[in-house]
C-alpha cells in the first residue's frame, strides 16, 4: 500500500514536471541570436479593383532577437530585444510612368535621423506568449515606434486553441487562436478592438458608409518556436448609395526564420524594470498600443487661401453644377483645421451672393471653432439676418453628427431675444430634429437633450396662440419621441385642421410597434367622423395613418365600407389609394386583398368612381445598391380646387429607408373665386395656400404662399409666376471620419463625404381671365460623394480617392382648368437627362516635394423621362394639353 502511495506521488510529481515544460508561447534560448527576415506592406485598392488599380509600398528589413533575461521560476517570461537592420522601401503599384521610390534609399527618404531610430535595438516583455511590455526611446517619432509595435505585435501567440484578449499595435481586441499540428491561426476580431482615437459617421444608413474587416495571421511552429508568420488584414469601406465607391485597405506582414548563431548572455537580475535599466536607462515602457500620429501637411493652404481660390464656386448660379458640392466639401475639410479667428475672417469677407452658402460650410463643419464662429457672426436679435439665420439652423438640422454643444446653443438662442417669429419657428423646430439625433446615438439623458426634451413636450399646452402650438407640433414630429405620441393623440382630434394634419402626418412617421390600439381607434374615428364633421385632407391624413399601421382586417374592411359614401372627391381617391397599395405590393397589400374577397366591400358601385383625385407610387430609381421611389397623391375638392397634394420619395438599402423628400401644398378657401359651394366641414375655412417641406428626415418650417381673401386677391394679381423659394443651399449628406490602425504599426486615414447643392421652389398661380391655376415644384440639385484613404508615414503619402457625381433636376406641376365642368387637372412629373461621373485618384507624394496623380474617369447621360402616373390623368393631359380642344 506504501509503495502504490509513492508510485502516484512520483507519478503527479513527473506530471506537474512535464506540464511546466508544455510551452505557452514561442521561447528563446540563451546565448543564441536568432535572424528572421521581414516584410511588411500596405496597398490600396478599389472596394472590388485589382491590383492593376492598386497604390502602395513595402518596407522590408532584416530582424535579429535575442533572450536579455527570463525569470527563473517561469520559462515562459522572457524580455527580449528585437533590433531591425538594412531597411529596405518601395513600391508595391504597378507603373509604367513614374515610380517615386525607384532608386531611392531608406536613408534618403526617410531620413538619417528617422532610420536610425528605426534599427535601434527595443526590447519586449513577452509572458505566455503575450507582450505585457514594450520599451523604447521616447524621444522617437511616433510613426518610427508604431512600426516597431507592429514588429513585436506579429510575435504574439499562444499555442493552444482558445479566445482571448490581447492587448497590441491594434488596441485591445478579442483574438480566437486555432492550434493544431504545429499550425496556429490567429483571428483578430476587428469589430471588438478598442482604441484611443475614435472618428464619427452618419446617423442615416442609407447615406453612411459600410464596413468589413479581416485579420488573420498563420503561423508555423518548430518546438514551440517561430518559423514563419504571414498576416493578412483587410479593411473595405463602400458608400451605400453606391458600392462601386469603395476602397480597400490591405495590409500584410510576414516573418520568415533565416538562422541562428550565437548572441549575448542574459543578464542578470531579479525583474524586468531592472534589467531593462541596466542595460540602458533611456529605455521607457511606452505601451505596445499605437500612438496617435499628428499628420502635418506641409504647403497647403490656409483656410483665407482656400477661399481665395474657390470662392467663386459659391456663387448661387454655381449651385446647379457638381463644382458647387465638391468644392463644398473640399472647404469643409479646410475649415475643420481652422482656428475661430480664421473662419470669422472668411465669414467677414465673402460676398453677400456668397455668405449663405459660407453659412452651409461653416455650420457643416461641426467643430468647437466653426460653432463659435458662427454664432459669434450671427445676430439673431436683427430681423434683416433672416436668410443666414434659417441657413445656419437648417444646416444644423441636416448635421451628420451634431453634439451636446450644438443643441445647447440652439437652446440658448430660444431663450434670447429674437428679431424674426419665422426664426423663432426654425429654431424650435430645428432642435426637435437635433433631439432626434442625439437620441439615435445614446445621448437621450443628456442634460440638454433631457431640457429640450421637457420644453417641446410641454410646449403645446404652455400656449393658446395657434402658430406656437404648430411650432411645437413640427418640432417634436422631427423628434420622434415615444413620448410625445400621447400628445399627437390628442391634437389629431383638435378642431383646428392645422393641427390634426400634423399630428396625423407625425404618427405616419413612427415604427409601427408604437402606434398603440387606441392611437389605431383614435384614427378610426377621426376618418368615419364618429364624433364630428373633419374636413377631407384631415380624414384622407387619417386613412395613411389606418393603412400604413399594421391595420387589421376589419380596420381595412370598414375601410372599404366606407367608400361610396365620402364626399365626391374623397370617394376617388380612396379608391386610388387601395389600388395603389395592391399595384405597388406596399406594407398593407395583404389585408387588403384579404378584405377585397368580400363582394359587399369590394364592388363596382364602389371602385368605379370617377374624379380628379389620385394616388400612385413608382420607382425613380432601382439598382443592387439602393433603391428609390416616389409617390404623388392629390386630393380635390368636389369644386375641382385642388386641396391637398403631397410627394415623397424614398431612398431604401440594407433594410433601411430614408425619407428623402416631401413637399405638401395645401390650399382652403378658394371656392369663392369661382362662386362654389365649399364641401362638409370647410364652409367656414379662410382662403389659405401654403407649402410644407420635409428634407432627409428633417421637417422644415412651412411656407405661406397666402393667407385670407385680402392676401389672395392681392396676390392673384401680383403674381409674377417666379417661384416661391422653399429651401436653397448646400448639405453635408454622408460624414465618414475614421483612424484605421493595421497591425503593421501603419495608420490609414479614411474620410467619405456626400454633398448636395440643392434649390427647391414651389408655386402657385390663378388666372381668372383663363379660368386656369398651376401649381409647381422645382427641385434641382447636384450630388458629388468621395471616399479618401490616405496612408503617411512621414516619408511617403499615398493614397486613393472614389468618387461619383450628377446633376438632376426634377419638376412636379399641376395644371387645372376650371373654365368648364368637369374640370381638367393634369399631374405632370419629369426628370430631366442628366450626366453621372465616376472617378478614381490615386496619389503618391514625398517630403521632398516630389509627387504622381493619375486618374481615370467614366462618364454617361442617363435619360430624362416622364413618370407614369395613373391612366386617366395622361387622358386629361391630352385634353389639356390640345390646342384644338
Amino acid at each position: 500500500m506504501l509503495k502504490l502511495v509513492v508510485l502516484l506521488l512520483c507519478t503527479a510529481v513527473v506530471a506537474t514536471d512535464s506540464k511546466k515544460d508544455v510551452a505557452a508561447g514561442p521561447r528563446l534560448d540563451n546565448h543564441q541570436l536568432y535572424k528572421f527576415s521581414y516584410r511588411t506592406e500596405v496597398l490600396l485598392d478599389r472596394a472590388g479593383g485589382s491590383k492593376t488599380s492598386s497604390a502602395g509600398y513595402r518596407i522590408t528589413s532584416d530582424v535579429s532577437a535575442h533572450l536579455v533575461w527570463r525569470d527563473p521560476g517561469n520559462k515562459d517570461d522572457q524580455l527580449i530585444q528585437l533590433a531591425m537592420s538594412d531597411v529596405g522601401v518601395e513600391s508595391l503599384a504597378p507603373r509604367s510612368k513614374r515610380d517615386l521610390l525607384k532608386g531611392s534609399t531608406a536613408e534618403s527618404l526617410m531620413g538619417k535621423g528617422p532610420l536610425g531610430a528605426l534599427t535601434r535595438p527595443y526590447m519586449i516583455h513577452l509572458r505566455n506568449g503575450k507582450v505585457k511590455a514594450f520599451y523604447s526611446y521616447r524621444e522617437e517619432p511616433a510613426t518610427i515606434k508604431n512600426l516597431k509595435r507592429g514588429l513585436a505585435s506579429l510575435l504574439q501567440v499562444q499555442l493552444n486553441t482558445g479566445k482571448v484578449i490581447e492587448n497590441d499595435v491594434s488596441g485591445r481586441c478579442t483574438v480566437q487562436y486555432r492550434a493544431t499540428n504545429g499550425q496556429v491561426t490567429r483571428t483578430k476580431l476587428l469589430e471588438t478592438c478598442q482604441t484611443s482615437e475614435t472618428g464619427f459617421t452618419t446617423h442615416s444608413q442609407v447615406l453612411g458608409v459600410s464596413k468589413k474587416a479581416s485579420s488573420v495571421t498563420s503561423f508555423t511552429l518548430s518546438d514551440g518556436f517561430i518559423e514563419s508568420a504571414e498576416a493578412e488584414e483587410v479593411h473595405i469601406l463602400t458608400a451605400n448609395s453606391r458600392r462601386s465607391a469603395g476602397v480597400k485597405v490591405v495590409s500584410r506582414q510576414s516573418l520568415k526564420f533565416v538562422g541562428r548563431a550565437a548572441g549575448p548572455l542574459e543578464v542578470p537580475g531579479k525583474d524586468v524594470a531592472s534589467v531593462v535599466a541596466s542595460v540602458d536607462a533611456k529605455l521607457a515602457a511606452v505601451g505596445v498600443m499605437a500612438e496617435q500620429v499628428k499628420s502635418q501637411c506641409k504647403g497647403c493652404p490656409t483656410l483665407v487661401e482656400h477661399w481665395q481660390a474657390n470662392k467663386d464656386q459659391f456663387e448661387p448660379e454655381r449651385l446647379s453644377k457638381a463644382m458647387a458640392p465638391r468644392s463644398f466639401l473640399a472647404f469643409i475639410q479646410s475649415i475643420r483645421k481652422a482656428t475661430e479667428k480664421e473662419i470669422l475672417s472668411v465669414l467677414k469677407s465673402a460676398s453677400k451672393t456668397a455668405l449663405p452658402q459660407v453659412v452651409d460650410a461653416v455650420t457643416s463643419a461641426q467643430t468647437p471653432a466653426s460653432l463659435d464662429a458662427i454664432l459669434s457672426f450671427l445676430n439673431f436679435t436683427d430681423a434683416k439676418g433672416l436668410v443666414l439665420q434659417e441657413r445656419f439652423l437648417y444646416a444644423c438640422g441636416f448635421a451628420s453628427h451634431p453634439n451636446e454643444k450644438m443643441l445647447q446653443s440652439l437652446l440658448d438662442i430660444s431663450r434670447g431675444k429674437i428679431g424674426s417669429s419665422e426664426i423663432k419657428e426654425s429654431v424650435v423646430i430645428i432642435m426637435g430634429a437635433l433631439v432626434n439625433k442625439l437620441c439615435l446615438k445614446g445621448g437621450c439623458d443628456s442634460p440638454t437633450v433631457v431640457q429640450v426634451k421637457k420644453m417641446i413636450l410641454e410646449g403645446p399646452e404652455s400656449t393658446e396662440v395657434e402658430a406656437e402650438i404648430q411650432m411645437f407640433l413640427l418640432s417634436l414630429k422631427n423628434s420622434l419621441l415615444p413620448e410625445a405620441i400621447p400628445i399627437f393623440t390628442k391634437y389629431a382630434e383638435s378642431e383646428v385642421g392645422a393641427f390634426c394634419t400634423i399630428a396625423l402626418s407625425a404618427l405616419q412617421r413612427y415604427d409601427t410597434k408604437l402606434i398603440t390600439e387606441e392611437v389605431k381607434s383614435m384614427v378610426n374615428r377621426i376618418y368615419h367622423q364618429n364624433r364630428r364633421i373633419y374636413e377631407k385632407n384631415v380624414r384622407s391624413a387619417a386613412a395613411d395613418v389606418i393603412l400604413s399601421s399594421n391595420p387589421s382586417y376589419e380596420h381595412v374592411k370598414n375601410l372599404l365600407l366606407s367608400i361610396g359614401n365620402l364626399p365626391h372627391e374623397m370617394n376617388k381617391y380612396m379608391v386610388s389609394k387601395i389600388q395603389d397599395i395592391l399595384r405597388f405590393e406596399l406594407p398593407a397589400s395583404k389585408v387588403v386583398r384579404h378584405a377585397m374577397k368580400d363582394m359587399v366591400s369590394h364592388n363596382y358601385d364602389r371602385f368605379a368612381k370617377v374624379g380628379s383625385s389620385s394616388a400612385y407610387s413608382g420607382f425613380m430609381a432601382k439598382t443592387a445598391d439602393v433603391s428609390s421611389t416616389y409617390s404623388l397623391d392629390i386630393l380635390y375638392s368636389g369644386s375641382g380646387i385642388m386641396r391637398r397634394s403631397n410627394m415623397n420619395i424614398y431612398g431604401a438599402s440594407s433594410g433601411a429607408t430614408l425619407h428623402g423628400l416631401q413637399v405638401a401644398i395645401e390650399a382652403q378657401g378658394l371656392e369663392t373665386l369661382i362662386a362654389a359651394t365649399p364641401d362638409e366641414g370647410e364652409q367656414d375655412l379662410e382662403s389659405y395656400a401654403g407649402m410644407s417641406a420635409l428634407l432627409f428626415d428633417v421637417q422644415l418650417r412651412p411656407v405661406t404662399f397666402f393667407k385670407g381673401y385680402s392676401d389672395l386677391m392681392s396676390k392673384i394679381f401680383s403674381m409674377s409666376g417666379e417661384p416661391v423659394n422653399v429651401v436653397k443651399g448646400l448639405i453635408l449628406l454622408t460624414d465618414h471620419s475614421e483612424v484605421i490602425q493595421l497591425q503593421s504599426g501603419v495608420k490609414a486615414s479614411a474620410e467619405f463625404q456626400g454633398g448636395l447643392a440643392i434649390d427647391i421652389s414651389g408655386g402657385m398661380e390663378i388666372s381668372l381671365w383663363y379660368r386656369e391655376s398651376k401649381t409647381s415644384v422645382n427641385n434641382r440639385g447636384a450630388l458629388v460623394v468621395t471616399g479618401n484613404v490616405t496612408v503617411d508615414m512621414d516619408f511617403v503619402r499615398t493614397g486613393m480617392e472614389v468618387s461619383f457625381e450628377t446633376e438632376a433636376s426634377l419638376d412636379f406641376i399641376t395644371t387645372v382648368q376650371f373654365s368648364n365642368y368637369p374640370f381638367l387637372v393634369c399631374i405632370q412629373m419629369d426628370k430631366t437627362t442628366f450626366p453621372f461621373s465616376e472617378y478614381l485618384t490615386k496619389y503618391e507624394s514625398l517630403p521632398s516635394g516630389k509627387s504622381s496623380v493619375s486618374s481615370k474617369g467614366r462618364k454617361q447621360l442617363v435619360p430624362g423621362s416622364e413618370f407614369p402616373l395613373h391612366q386617366e390623368n395622361s387622358n386629361m393631359c391630352k385634353k389639356v394639353f390640345d390646342s384644338d380642344w
